[in-house]
């Protein structure tokens, strides 16, 4: 592997002698290791709705914990990680950082086989889980360096949406690999369902134990330090005195937050609400990870602040759906109503991080990135964790919806404040970018 001496992806004829290529390779490179990340951090969705059906005996209130303490863990790191590329090269941190997911991956294979393992230890490998949640920011920091300006949304928005589709990965892979013994070797019996029927819920977890060690290996040999990336902790923290940072927060909370707090909370939501139709649950989180590609796409071509406004218009109508439909016992609306904000919730994450690179100059669009996403990762410890309240104390969610439709709003607000009006601050969308280049 050769080193990269220089990189300057806007200049046209280096780009297209060598630049791409090296994009390319490290972005379908980051993109596996990225889903394995999401796949970690999200697996606490899908095995907490099993455990007690296999001899545990947690309280709702427990099991809505182990789905969110990832994400509140993941989200913590994601400061942290946010900073990493420029200290440490792109290549080196995600080596390291897919390595590490190896041990919770092993841990929770071999503790859910015992169902006298403490709370404590399940609740101490779900915190160790997000260490796959702080990938996210490290990895959009990463590739963001690699493209032009004019390509960074589409690729910003591969290397996310399929590394977000991570989440519905496991849960579709979950419910089909627990059912063969395929992992027995390693130690494990199976578990006897009240019905009768024999899983193997260490397999949730043993599965993913290959896959992270190739994509580390791959990664070690493929993958580029770009010597533009170099960053001083310092140097990058400067983005925290911006304005914009925040309120680029906000919006990206609104969306991607939306997302992956929905991901983590729809299997126990579905679980509670509607139990026959657990299985399906996989579906919004892969629809959502699915639509968050052509939202960068989209908004390449028109603009981000517009793709911003609709996806957040579309959320907003999703949840009153969503109540309307809860009230009603009406599986159908409610699934189509859910699916309509998964969607919605992707395409905004696509959006949001296309307006980043055009807010922002190269060097802090980056660190920028991480930050946002480390703000709007909370979504899947705070999303869980209102459901979880709203469930216990009122009996249903449809309290917590009341709560994220206000906030849609106000994201509505700001997006159209400062970005897309015709006097914006920072004006994103594609026909007034224009029109000041002309004049």
């Amino acid at each position: 592997m050769a080193r990269i001496k220089e990189w300057q992806p806007e200049n046209q004829e280096f780009w297209e002698r060598e630049g791409k290529r090296h994009a390319r390779r490290n972005l379908w490179i980051s993109v596996p290791t990225l889903m394995l990340a999401f796949i970690v951090w999200q697996i606490w969705s899908v095995v907490a709705v099993r455990l007690n059906d296999i001899g545990f005996a947690f309280t709702d209130e427990q099991l809505f914990t182990l789905a969110a303490t990832p994400g509140l863990v993941g989200a913590s790191l994601r400061f942290i990680y946010t900073f990493a590329v420029g200290k440490f090269g792109g290549r080196n941190w995600v080596v390291f950082s897919t390595g590490v997911l190896i041990i919770p991956t092993l841990g929770i294979g071999f503790a859910v086989q015992n169902p006298d393992t403490p709370y404590w230890v399940m609740l101490s490998l779900a915190a160790l889980c997000g260490l796959g949640g702080g990938n996210f920011s490290s990895a959009l920091a990463n590739i963001s360096f690699f493209f032009p300006k004019k390509e960074k949304g589409t690729a910003l928005g591969v290397n996310g949406g399929l590394g977000n589709m991570g989440v519905s990965v496991v849960q579709f892979v979950t419910p089909l690999i627990i059912t063969v013994g395929t992992f027995a070797f390693i130690g494990g019996e199976a578990q006897v369902l009240p019905n009768g029927q024999e899983i193997w819920l260490q397999n949730a977890a043993f599965i993913w134990v290959v896959p992270i060690v190739v994509m580390t290996i791959i990664a070690y040999f493929g993958m580029d330090n770009l010597p533009t990336a170099k960053q001083s902790v310092k140097d990058q923290f400067i983005i925290v005195k911006r304005k914009h940072t925040w309120i680029m927060t906000i919006l990206y909370v609104a969306t991607f937050g939306s997302f992956i707090g929905y991901g983590a909370a729809f299997p126990l939501l579905l679980r509670s609400q509607f139990p026959e139709y657990v299985a399906l649950a996989f579906l919004g989180a892969f629809l959502a990870a699915a639509f968050r590609p052509v939202g960068g796409w989209v908004s390449d071509k028109f603009g981000g602040a517009r793709v911003t406004t609709f996806v957040l218009v579309g959320m907003s109508l999703g949840a009153i759906s969503v109540i309307y439909f809860i009230g009603q016992q009406n599986f159908v609306g409610f699934l189509i109503s859910f699916l309509i904000l998964f969607i919605a919730a992707g395409m905004g994450s696509g959006s949001t991080f296309q307006m980043i690179p055009i807010i922002f100059p190269v060097k802090e669009a980056a660190p920028v990135l991480g930050f946002t996403a480390a703000f709007a990762a909370y979504g899947s410890f705070f999303i869980p964790k209102l459901f979880g309240w709203s469930v216990s104390n009122t009996g249903t969610p449809i309290t917590a919806l009341y709560f994220f439709i206000t906030f849609y709003v106000i994201s509505i607000a700001l997006n159209w404040y400062y970005y897309q009006r015709k006097n914006a601050e920072v004006p994103c969308d594609k026909e007034i970018l224009e029109a000041k280049k002309i004049s």
